[in-house]
């Protein structure tokens, strides 16, 4: 008997039946790389201003939130994050800058 073999024995390989569908999913696939990569430049300038602020260091955080707004504007013209998430994380970010 010959053993039947789904989608996850292949790794990353799609299973398309058309040349169109091994098309789109060789496309997503190139998307969800370049957003994973986008999404972990976005935390990593996050972290960056809440780093400086757990320091205490109010001239670092400040520098690495105006880095870290265009980073986050971008991404949520993107759509790779909502607009109103966008807007709450600067926020959040900018009065814990404000307490220091």
């Amino acid at each position: 008997m010959i053993p039947r073999l789904s989608s996850r024995d292949y790794g990353s390989t799609a299973l398309a039946n058309s040349a169109q569908a091994a098309k789109r999913a060789r496309q997503a696939e190139k998307r969800r790389q370049q957003n994973a990569s986008q999404r972990s430049e976005m935390r990593t300038h996050i972290k960056n201003v809440e780093k400086a602020i757990a320091r205490g260091n109010k001239e670092k955080a400040q520098a690495a939130y105006k880095a870290a707004v265009p980073v986050i504007d971008r991404m949520a013209d993107k759509g790779l994050l909502h607009k109103n998430k966008a807007a709450r994380q600067k926020s959040r970010l900018n009065g814990h800058i404000r307490a220091l």
